[in-house]
């Protein structure tokens, strides 16, 4: 085995090492072998970051729209012109099938930076106007200021995304903290943006949950973003309560699939395993919980098996490949958790095991004959575990549906346009697809309820929650 890359925080401009020297293995679940170190960060190399970023605020924070447009089109093109490069660090670090990342990730990441580079010169408010008599009332909208942001280990490159291009677009400077099992493609699109942008404008802090802490609670920040584990979030909202921080949460989901019985089966079957095992499962709007009414339900199981048995997964060079590996060896110990505990009244229709004995594989699984209350349908899995559930009617769909946590996404499969309406009125989820999951467009909002968090990705009402509004009232009378 070849001795292990190096990699490095990137902070005011400049790649360098964590203060104190620590490290950390990084790992590429699709072997389970070690190939890069990096930094453990510590407050220091926090401090550092916070003070290049609050420095370079009052600068980017006074250019134009204009300008952080023309900034934000010229990183969207670099990254175009360096997709392969991008490609084949994230498949070595995530484990993802080459040709999908290709075709998915980097043309989505091309085109959300190109839609908020739109957005910066959109901002729009109540016009002027004389509210009281002799006075003038103007709204402005301006960046919050240093954002810092936690980013996760299931689309690496792509959630940084989600959390820079809005931060920048809206003159905010951002400290971003990768996961700490996937590291490497961020610092490349560090690499990528510190080429184009002035220094401080965008950090990168590698790092444990305890850098993600010393981030949340520095003075600093005036905003949190961060995507992650409800537990986390949860962290994270009390951390940022003490100095009252800003706070951007998305937490997971438990997207529920509702089935009725006058969909086509082998149709729906095919398009949901698709959105159930898509990047392994590990998506929070991933079609994980399907509930199909009872005269279709053997059916559709059957139907369902039969999709999961022609799903492959494999090394990110195999062809046919819908999903490579589980990001971690902890990740995998959950998946394989949920299927060991599962209640006897549970029955596994295919799949339930682990895929070979090198790297993190596990195959496409659906499970039948479930209650609500089962611990697999409550809980938030996050692997390429497809749950299935009888439903009697409407209401008792909606019932089963609404009847966890997590308030992210959802669909509902049918050809009635009226049961659809229904149905999208009263499922309490931040997205409701219908006859289709998991399509996003930048346009449109990405963000759930409840446990899922608040906040909105992409559109315009992403963009809007990184920036604050200030009423400016001017005397007319001199």
């Amino acid at each position: 085995m070849s001795k292990p890359i190096h990699l490095r925080n990137y902070v005011n401009g400049t790649f360098a090492d964590a203060v104190d020297g620590r490290t950390v293995e990084v790992v590429n679940p699709a072997t389970g072998e070690v190939y890069a170190t990096s930094p453990l960060s510590g407050q220091a190399d926090v401090d550092a970051a916070m003070a290049a970023a609050a420095s370079a605020f009052g600068t980017w924070r006074d250019t134009t729209p204009a300008e952080r447009q023309l900034a934000l089109l010229k990183i969207a093109d670099a990254i175009e012109a360096r997709a392969d490069d991008l490609v084949a660090v994230e498949s070595r670090n995530t484990g993802k099938p080459l040709a999908l990342t290709a075709a998915d990730e980097v043309p989505a990441m091309v085109d959300q930076i190109r839609f908020f580079a739109g957005a910066a010169r959109l901002l729009e408010g109540k016009s002027a106007g004389e509210y009281m008599e002799g006075m003038t009332s103007i709204v402005r909208r301006e960046p919050v200021g240093v954002c810092a942001q936690v980013a996760p280990w299931n689309y690496p490159m792509m959630m940084a995304v989600w959390k820079f291009a809005p931060a920048l677009a809206a003159g905010n400077t951002v400290v971003l903290k990768p996961s700490d099992t996937t590291p490497d493609s961020t610092l490349l699109l560090a690499e990528i943006i510190g080429e184009i942008l002035p220094p401080g404008v965008f950090n990168v802090v590698c790092g444990d949950r305890e850098t993600g802490r010393m981030m949340v609670e520095h003075p600093t920040p005036a905003m949190v973003s961060v995507t992650g584990s409800v537990r986390a979030g949860m962290q994270v909202a009390e951390s940022a309560a003490k100095d009252v921080k800003r706070v951007h949460l998305e937490l997971g989901g438990k997207a529920p699939v509702v089935v009725f019985e006058d969909t086509d089966i082998d149709k729906a079957a095919e398009e949901i395993a698709l959105a159930g095992y898509s990047n392994a499962g590990q998506d929070c709007t991933a079609a994980t919980r399907v509930l199909v009414h009872e005269a279709i339900h053997d059916e559709f199981v059957a139907a369902l098996a039969k999709a999961a048995a022609e799903t492959k997964t494999g090394r990110p060079d195999d062809e046919d490949v819908l999903y490579g590996p589980l990001n971690n060896a902890n990740q995998l110990k959950q998946v394989t958790g949920f299927i060991d505990r599962l209640p006897a009244h549970a029955k596994v229709e295919a799949g339930g095991q682990r895929v070979g004995d090198k790297g993190y594989f596990y195959a496409p699984t659906v499970v039948s004959g479930l209650k609500q209350d089962d611990e697999i349908v409550q809980n938030e899995v996050f692997g390429p575990v497809i749950t299935v559930q009888s439903f009697a009617d409407e209401a008792q769909a909606l019932e089963f549906a609404n009847g966890v946590e997590y308030a992210l996404a959802s669909s509902v499969w049918t050809k009635d346009h009226q049961r659809a309406m229904r149905m999208s009125k009263s499922l309490d989820f931040g997205c409701v697809w219908i006859n289709t999951h998991i399509p996003l467009v930048a346009e449109m909002p990405h963000g759930g309820f409840k446990k899922s968090g608040y906040g909105k990705d992409l559109s315009a009402y992403g963009f809007e929650d990184y920036t604050r509004i200030k009423h400016v009232m001017t005397s007319l009378d001199g």
